[in-house]
């Protein structure tokens, strides 16, 4: 069950841009990389691997 949030604030406090975004934005790539690969093998675990897709179009 997903759950619902609320959050109270004045209308400046719900303005401001998201301290989450604002912390991730500020890390260098090779950081927001790791992070998004150690909350893969938390989901999936260490053996799966991200899939690779390419698909092909023809142009008219």
């Amino acid at each position: 069950m997903i759950a619902k949030v609320v959050k109270k604030g004045s209308q400046q406090d719900l303005s401001k841009p998201d301290k989450d975004l604002e912390y991730w934005l500020s890390r260098p790539p090779e950081e927001r990389i790791a992070a998004v690969e150690l909350l893969r093998k938390q989901h999936y675990g260490s053996s799966h691997k991200l899939e690779k897709v390419v698909k092909k179009r023809k142009l008219k």
